[in-house]
């Protein structure tokens, strides 16, 4: 099934004392690019995001934002120097009596300075964090990967529209080359007549035709653009990720239509090429969001 490369997902998990809030939006690019938000003090868990997204994303701009709030008591504990303490107070008894000024300090002079003591949160186990917040990330990308197949299944049905209208193009175009070699082998023989008095030489008229009709022959061109067209037909009813085989595969249709366009030399087949031209470039617009 097609999926466009834009959507949104947004899910809550609330676990185990820790609140995880994950949000997930995609646009298009041409290649997977992970963009990450989250508090810093989790950035272990970065690696392991991009893993779980890569199951289930194959292409496009990604961008997450991560929230985790600690909902229970979490224990702090106090961290006491007591060697640093002790030089401190050494070293500053030494300088009061070196200064012959008063040498009394209490212990809240000592805790004011630098390094003496710490505040220490509870370690935090990362398995359970990452636990809560994969359960979070799945159902994030669950709910996007949800918008995204539905996105995808309009643009597909609009490209398989536009696929066959091509197709009848294509017929015509098929239908119109033949009667272009005699178009213009009856205006050959009518233009020569008028100027040599109806003495032409057939055979000579018969060989410039074939000339001709060899120049402007697009049967190559269009046996490969109908099988192009069957091609994305198929890749569109395909379950794996297709963007990039879809605008190569369009790529290759403009191609031949381009040498068509040049060997075309009728005004009906010309109005055709652009009209298959113009059909091509809004199938190429949708696969640029398709994954």
């Amino acid at each position: 099934m097609v999926k466009s490369m834009t959507g949104f997902g947004r899910s809550q998990v609330q676990e185990n004392g820790y609140n995880i809030n994950c949000e997930l939006k995609t646009v298009n690019h041409r290649y997977f690019d992970i963009h990450t938000r989250m508090p810093r003090r989790y950035l272990f868990l970065e690696d392991k995001i991009k893993g779980e997204l890569k199951k289930s994303l194959h292409r496009g701009r990604i961008e997450i934002n991560v929230n985790i709030e600690e909902t229970g008591d979490t224990a702090r504990n106090i961290k006491v120097d007591k060697d640093l303490a002790i030089a401190y107070y050494d070293s500053l008894k030494d300088l009061a009596n070196n200064l012959d000024i008063s040498s009394e300090f209490r212990v809240i002079d000592l805790f004011r300075l630098p390094d003496v003591f710490s505040l220490a949160d509870e370690e935090t186990d990362p398995e359970i964090i990452w636990t809560i917040l994969k359960k979070a990330l799945e159902e994030a990308v669950r709910s996007l990967v949800e918008m995204r197949s539905k996105e995808g299944a309009n643009l597909a049905r609009d490209i398989a529209a536009r696929n066959a209208y091509i197709l009848t193009e294509v017929d015509r175009l098929e239908q119109r080359s033949p009667q272009v070699a005699r178009e213009y082998q009856e205006r050959l023989f009518k233009r020569i007549a008028e100027l040599t008095n109806n003495n032409a030489d057939e055979s000579r008229i018969i060989q410039e035709v074939a000339l001709f009709a060899n120049k402007a022959r697009i049967t190559e061109e269009l046996v490969r653009l109908k099988s192009h067209i069957g091609h994305l037909d198929e890749l569109l009813e395909s379950r794996q990720s297709v963007g990039r085989k879809l605008d190569f595969l369009v790529q290759e249709m403009f191609r031949e239509i381009n040498t068509v366009a040049s060997k075309a030399n009728d005004i009906e087949m010309s109005q055709i090429v652009v009209d298959v031209k113009a059909e091509l470039e809004k199938i190429r617009e949708q696969v640029q969001n398709i994954e």
